[in-house]
């Protein structure tokens, strides 16, 4: 018996895979992995010659049926410039846990943008104020754009300042984040001036030196580092960790590659100084913000707990929907050999 399996380009998924909706899936993945429904996530990586290579897997049960996904991406830095390719290019496989179908294979990019700026929106809606109104966004990509839009989902925010080490880049982004949103975005290069007067503050940079340090940290501030996913990166300063709250999606993963990497190799913290994971607060098992004072860092490396959200996501509307290219991988005879893996 052959099976299909879907394939999702990047439109597809960007037509199935809305923003809320994915905050909605991970929070429930999060709530199944603190139930003891989930295995890993767990990760590898290699170098390249002019990049890198990294892969990322995770199990999750749900609704009786368990879903794998595994993604991998190459990353190589100077892909634009010399072959006009993007700097990061990916796929990510589903599969089903119990007959081993691969269910979907999809652009691993857009899912990856649209669950980043989920799942930092997610934190923000548990550790951030609820009063808070306004946000500073640092590094106006695409990230930057899906963050803004993330935030507003989950706040009432009515102005927001947008930084980047392009003055144009932001001023472009200021423009058009005010006329799609309806927000008042203003461009500036003052960092100090945009975090005192923010409650949200989102870095997706990346930066190989901080950018926030303990003086940008005011009392009530959520700052959401998510731009730091490898040892060479780093956005928040280690003795502005030290002085904070601090979540991580993932302790070990930002224990190795995240902002809190640098805190714990300067010494400035070691991992018992965390106050969890963010699946631990969604979950209720740790409060989350004890104090309106308090300030609170979110470090985010990703994790292949959220890819499984957002892909099952995908896969499942995509039944309702009938948007994918079908293809039959196992379409060897019925009487054909049974090779094993090697």
């Amino acid at each position: 018996m052959t099976h299909d399996t879907l394939v999702f380009t990047a439109k597809d998924v960007l037509r199935l895979l809305d923003i809320r909706g994915c905050i909605d899936a991970v929070a429930r993945t999060l709530c199944a992995h603190e139930a003891g429904a989930s295995r890993g996530p767990v990760s590898c990586g290699l170098m390249l010659r002019d990049g890198s290579f990294h892969a990322k897997a995770a199990a999750v049960d749900m609704e009786g049926r368990t879903f794998v996904a595994v993604k991998a991406n190459i990353n190589l830095p100077g892909n634009l410039t010399r072959r006009g390719r993007p700097t990061i290019q990916g796929a990510l496989i589903l599969f089903d846990g119990d007959t081993g179908q691969p269910l979907a294979v999809m652009d691993s990019i857009a899912l990856t943008s649209i669950r980043t700026a989920a799942v930092a929106a997610l934190a923000a809606e548990h550790l951030s104020l609820p009063s808070a109104h306004t946000i500073t966004i640092v590094g106006c990509g695409e990230q930057g754009e899906a963050q803004l839009r993330a935030m507003c989902l989950i706040r009432d925010l009515r102005r927001a300042f947008a930084i980047d080490a392009d003055a144009a880049k932001a001023g472009a982004f200021a423009r058009r984040m005010s006329d799609q949103l309806g927000l008042h975005v203003e461009q500036t290069a003052n960092l100090a001036a945009a975090t005192s007067v923010s409650e949200i503050c989102v870095t997706c940079t990346t930066s190989q030196t901080p950018l926030l340090y303990r003086q940008n940290l005011h009392p009530g501030l959520f700052v959401a580092a998510v731009g730091a996913d490898n040892p060479a990166k780093q956005e928040v300063d280690a003795t502005a960790m030290a002085h904070s709250r601090v979540v991580v999606d993932s302790l070990a993963a930002c224990a190795a590659s995240g902002d809190l990497h640098h805190a714990i190799k300067s010494k400035a913290m070691t991992e018992q100084d965390v106050h969890g994971e963010l699946s631990a607060v969604v979950a209720g098992r740790i409060p989350g913000r004890l104090r309106d004072d308090d300030v609170i860092v979110f470090d985010s490396t990703g994790t292949a707990l959220q890819d499984v959200a957002a892909a099952v996501l995908v896969y499942e509307r995509a039944a309702v929907d009938g948007v994918a290219t079908r293809v039959v991988f196992d379409d060897r005879p019925p009487a054909g050999p049974a090779l094993g893996a090697r």
